[in-house]
């Protein structure tokens, strides 16, 4: 696809709700980094409904899509193909156009996640926590399944959530067992802990953080730090926040959409930083 600073592209984020999105600030800045004058990225209010209609209205200019809630599943129907990874979780965050306007699905988010921990310098565990069911969930099982070596404990709120962890552990080939969300306490004592919960919901686990934590993988970024971070923090333990996660798996989603590598990272993260020191 064409690459040259002087062609007009556009790309864009879609979502419901969308206004909190720091993808643009992320994109943009690499945009500017790379010198691609001429590339655009915006945000676009779109929830299930209206997803169809959006992709079909768009033109030849447009090199790609990110994708937040509630579109990932959506999607995979009005797309020529999917990525293996995006094909093991069932969800797809990134649309990449091709020349010939065919549709082309990935998840970055796994891998994302993979290379925010990578980063901290957890490369394989021997065993890891995830808190929580939802669909950052089975993206966290996805990505314990490149570095973790032996069982996964999911601390879920009820049976139908852990018959589903229990069944995204079968599908990507993981060791999964299930515990009351009652029980997250002691999970935090894994190698690694990966907390995938809406904002608030891990505060009231602050008070639980072990003496000498190992790792935490908090995924929100905002506020940030959360509780369970901050205290994670102060007890020497390595913790890893969603502005990572949301940072690598852009940096993946502009390599693909623009064809130039390696994409700015560090450029993505000041601008991120900036973005949420703003607010």
């Amino acid at each position: 696809m064409p690459t040259r600073a002087t062609d007009v592209r556009r790309a864009a984020v879609l979502g419901s709700p969308i206004a909190h999105s720091l993808s643009p600030v992320l994109h943009r800045a690499a945009y500017e980094e790379l010198g691609l004058t001429h590339w655009s990225y915006e945000r676009f209010e779109v929830d299930e409904a209206g997803l169809p209609g959006f992709i079909e209205g768009l033109g030849p200019e447009w090199a790609g899509l990110s994708l937040t809630m509630p579109l990932k599943r959506a999607v995979i129907p009005l797309l020529d193909s999917i990525s293996d990874t995006a094909a093991s979780v069932e969800a797809v965050n990134t649309v990449v156009f091709t020349e010939d306007g065919r549709r082309i699905g990935d998840n970055t988010d796994v891998p994302g996640m993979v290379a925010a921990l990578r980063e901290h310098g957890i490369e394989q565990v021997d065993s890891a926590a995830v808190l929580g069911a939802g669909a950052t969930a089975s993206s966290a099982l996805a990505a314990l399944a490149r570095i973790c070596t032996g069982e996964v404990v999911a601390c879920v709120r009820s049976e139908t959530r852990a018959a589903e962890m229990r069944q995204w552990g079968e599908r990507l080939d993981i060791e999964v067992r299930t515990a009351d969300w009652a029980d997250a306490a002691e999970a935090l004592r894994a190698p690694l802990v990966i907390a995938t919960t809406p904002a608030g919901t891990t505060d009231a686990l602050a008070d639980a953080v072990p003496e000498r934590p190992a790792a935490l993988f908090d995924v929100l970024y905002d506020p940030w730090p959360t509780a369970l971070a901050a205290r994670w923090s102060m007890a020497g333990g390595a913790v890893v926040g969603g502005l990572d996660l949301l940072v690598h798996q852009a940096v993946l989603q502009v390599e693909q959409m623009t064809g130039r590598s390696p994409a700015p990272l560090d450029a993505m993260r000041k601008a991120g930083e900036r973005a949420l020191a703003a607010r």
